[in-house]
């Protein structure tokens, strides 16, 4: 089994045992980060609802006040005037031709979207897409006409969550060189989004922990009690 490093062995060693408001855990994180690289602050939280049952999957988008700080390469699948559309709003790749080169095995792109006319070619790239979480589904907004407002909202900072098969919820909200203020208000937005997304088929507890780190450092728990009445 490998074993931490020092410096992760000094960090975990001043992680308070108690468990922490949104603002003190973000500056927590910031202060225990080591790494010589711009580490990616990340939320984990753990859902009380069973995601083997289809009425209890917790899936959505949140658009993150100050993005994430990694700009998202977007590919858009679309058409005629669509196409100029989507490269007006900034896409980094545009076109029908994609669909052959995704095929071929070009994954240049973070996230990908898709005009509803253009899903019959699209759907075809399922097995491929899907386990990658690449794609295009109209939940997370990402099968539309509207392709400029998808453009400019995955530029700005939407990000996809989706509960796991073990009940959590993984997203990055930020980097380590983001202020305090703009991780937790990035935490907050994202929050506030697992909070709604709530199926109505969960019963009991439904936030049941939320934890806090950089990528190379130690988890910092969050109060639960935030969200007793979630």
């Amino acid at each position: 089994m490998p074993k931490h490093g020092k410096k992760f062995r000094d960090a975990a060693a001043r992680v308070p045992e108690e468990q922490q408001q949104l603002a003190s855990a973000v500056d927590i994180v910031k202060d225990l980060s080591f790494a010589k690289f711009d580490e990616t602050v990340e939320v984990a939280v753990r859902l009380g609802v069973d995601p083997r049952h289809a009425d209890q999957i917790v899936r959505g988008t949140v658009v993150l006040p100050h993005g994430t700080g990694k700009t998202a390469r977007v590919l858009v699948i679309a058409q005629g005037e669509k196409v100029k559309e989507a490269e007006d709003a900034g896409a980094d790749y545009v076109g029908v031709e994609y669909v052959q080169k995704i095929k071929d095995g070009w994954f240049d792109f973070d996230v990908a979207v898709a005009t509803p006319d253009m899903m019959g070619q699209v759907g075809q790239l399922g097995r491929i897409l899907g386990p990658r979480g690449l794609m295009p589904t109209p939940k997370a907004g990402t099968v539309t006409f509207d392709v400029a407002r998808a453009v400019g909202e995955i530029k700005a900072g939407k990000i996809e969550f989706r509960v796991d098969k073990t009940g959590n919820v993984h997203a990055p909200i930020g980097r380590v060189s983001f202020t305090g203020d703009q991780l937790t208000e990035n935490l907050t937005a994202f929050m506030e989004n697992i909070v709604r997304a709530r199926p109505a088929a969960a019963k009991g507890r439904y936030v049941r922990g939320v934890t806090v780190s950089s990528t190379m450092g130690p988890g910092v728990a969050i109060d639960a009690n935030l969200y007793a009445r979630t």
